[in-house]
């Protein structure tokens, strides 16, 4: 059965969430979540013990945004058949919510045929962003936030649809490769006729038995992650929407770009050069004016010859903040396509089809105040772009959080 067919148990569950007994069974689910599993299958779920495995699903604020990042994660873009009206969006939410209030926690979702498999979420967490798309699809562009725009084109973007848009978008995150697929799966299938697959893009970090922000090396060997806004509440309103956004409270911008990046011509250079187009060192991520990773850079610093110590052109010097609100949360992850031979001397357009690349997920407030403005230098004078070509952009509002008993989108959809 195809994810957009309707039969089986999936027609069933979506007239049940129609009616009455859709309400009895959404308040089961909360119920449920917030007291504790219970019946045959938490029993097992209690065997297994998995503890701190799991991420809170219920708050003001989505989770995955701040949660430490996972091993492993997914985007998943998804858009809206022809024909869906607000109506549709909203079930489909609803449902979505009631499925992860629970499989987040180690239960199986309603009707799911291998429960066995839910039962260590292994820290996952599923962030459900809208793009501005999706309220153009729906005739209700009334209802987006006014800091969902576009965003502009940049001079490096060799953009393709495959990798770009998406109405609805999911951001799956865990220690397990097979959660987030499985989750995927289960995801898109209850969405049922309402979606239709756009794209998905999977990445992952360095192994590490726990997530953390520990900072990860990318696919040129470069310390990719260093300077962050703060994630303990003092950097807030960088990546929060605050009271003065209404119903759209505690929301967030993801920002995530695919970045395709030429290994072959990159690993022909020495160390010099590849320390200075990043400008920092690359045993430890320390700028090249000394210190460790986390030492400020000098960047008027000269040399003896007079000579600027770090380019004004590398990547480091570039993306600097100019702006006290010129930073947002990162989020990297490395990709790479199975299978693909990219090796040889490639031209700039066989690099946009790099096997090896960088999915660079950034969080913030607005991203148009924030993000827009590094990307603008990094575009004009960035060393990395000799070896790197962006070939996907997607722009989402990450909904508010939800508390038992609401559904993901209700308030702000509340049309």
């Amino acid at each position: 059965m195809t994810p957009g067919s309707s039969g089986g148990h999936g027609l069933r569950r979506r007239t049940l969430l129609g009616s009455g007994v859709g309400a009895a069974l959404a308040g089961s689910a909360a119920v449920l979540t917030a007291a504790g599993p219970a019946g045959p299958v938490a029993a097992a779920a209690e065997q297994t013990s998995p503890g701190s495995r799991t991420v809170a699903f219920y708050g003001d604020r989505q989770a995955g945004v701040t949660t430490p990042p996972q091993t492993h994660t997914r985007w998943v873009a998804l858009d809206l058949a022809r024909g869906s009206d607000l109506a549709d969006l909203r079930r489909v939410l609803r449902m979505w919510t009631q499925d992860l209030a629970r499989i987040t926690q180690g239960v199986p979702p309603l009707a799911d045929h291998t429960p066995e498999l839910t039962l260590d979420p292994a820290h996952l967490s599923v962030t459900v962003g809208l793009g501005r798309s999706a309220f153009a699809r729906l005739g209700r562009l009334d209802l987006a936030p006014p800091w969902l725009r576009e965003l502009p084109s940049f001079a490096t973007d060799a953009l393709q649809d495959r990798w770009s848009g998406g109405d609805v978008v999911l951001q799956i995150g865990s220690s397990s490769l097979e959660a987030t697929a499985r989750v995927q799966r289960a995801l898109v299938r209850a969405a049922g006729s309402t979606t239709t697959p756009r794209w998905t893009q999977a990445g992952h970090r360095g192994p590490s038995p726990e997530p953390s922000w520990a900072t990860q090396r990318n696919a040129f060997g470069q310390v990719d992650g260093t300077v962050q806004p703060a994630v303990d509440g003092l950097d807030d309103d960088l990546l929060w929407r605050d009271a003065s956004s209404g119903a759209w409270e505690h929301a967030s911008t993801l920002v995530l770009r695919r970045v395709a990046m030429n290994l072959d011509t990159w690993e022909q250079l020495d160390p010099v050069a590849k320390e200075a187009a990043i400008g920092r060192r690359l045993a430890d991520g320390a700028p090249l004016t000394g210190g460790g990773e986390r030492t400020p850079p000098d960047l008027p610093a000269t040399d003896a010859d007079g000579l600027t110590v770090i380019d004004p052109s590398s990547h480091m010097a570039r993306a600097m903040p100019r702006e006290p609100w010129e930073r947002f949360l990162r989020r990297p992850y490395s990709f790479e396509v199975p299978g693909a031979d990219d090796v040889g001397t490639l031209t700039r357009a066989q690099t946009a089809r790099s096997a090896h690349g960088l999915l660079f997920a950034a969080y913030c407030a607005d991203a148009h105040r924030q993000y827009v403005p590094v990307q603008r230098r990094l575009a004009e004078a960035d060393l990395l772009n000799i070896w790197t070509v962006t070939t996907g952009s997607t722009l989402v509002a990450v909904l508010p959080g939800v508390h038992p008993g609401e559904a993901l989108g209700e308030r702000v959809l509340d049309g």
